[in-house]
């Protein structure tokens, strides 16, 4: 099973520049798992220590954001596109 992941600009030196990798999984942890094992220190960087999401990453499914869904146990399917979003606060 074949499923893209976009690769925002601050997590791209852990991808080796890379914008877009291809991963397998049917969930969107399966997803980060397999993320994490092609590029070590990913999953830290998007997951706190209990494995849940950190409140700064967003992550979408086909457009659909996963804390709409059923969180990091979305499930996925081939052909999907994963998009990470890192939250943008300022003011």
């Amino acid at each position: 099973m074949s499923i893209m992941v976009r690769i925002p600009t601050p997590l791209r030196r852990v991808t080796n520049g890379q914008d877009k990798v291809q991963v397998n999984g049917d969930s969107v942890g399966a997803i980060i798992g397999d993320l994490d094992s092609q590029f070590p220190g990913l999953k830290e960087r998007l997951c706190d220590e209990q494995g849940e999401l950190r409140n700064f990453v967003n992550i979408y499914v086909n457009g659909e954001d996963v804390r709409f869904l059923d969180g990091i146990n979305s499930a996925t399917a081939e052909g999907d596109e994963i998009s990470i979003v890192p939250a943008v606060a300022g003011g």
